[in-house]
């Protein structure tokens, strides 16, 4: 499921106070995801810059993975998106016994 507000965001990632342009956004053939390039590739979706639909066959990623990457940003912000966080989250999830998401 895609889960997609209405609402503005509250900051805009990357660039200050841009929406990210597709000619800003991250080259299609990324191979190395860091926090930020996900974060822009989220806010230009959910900034209407370009489709769900054009962010999954541009950067070859799976819904659940784009929704991961949404709903960590949303949640945590940046810093929810780093590998390491994640790592962290998820060892975290695995103490307390509940599941953990998986995320790329």
């Amino acid at each position: 499921m895609i889960e997609q507000t209405n609402s503005r965001p509250t900051h805009i990632v990357g660039k200050p106070h841009l929406i990210p342009s597709p000619d800003r956004l991250p080259p299609a053939n990324t191979t190395r995801w860091i926090a930020s390039r996900k974060a822009e590739v989220v806010k230009a979706v959910e900034n209407g810059v370009m489709t769900i639909d054009d962010a999954l066959e541009r950067y070859g990623l799976s819904l659940e993975e784009f929704c991961g990457w949404q709903r960590k940003l949303e949640r945590d912000g940046v810093p929810g998106l780093r590998i390491k966080w994640l790592q962290h989250d998820r060892d975290t999830h695995r103490r307390s016994g509940e599941p953990s998401e998986v995320i790329h």
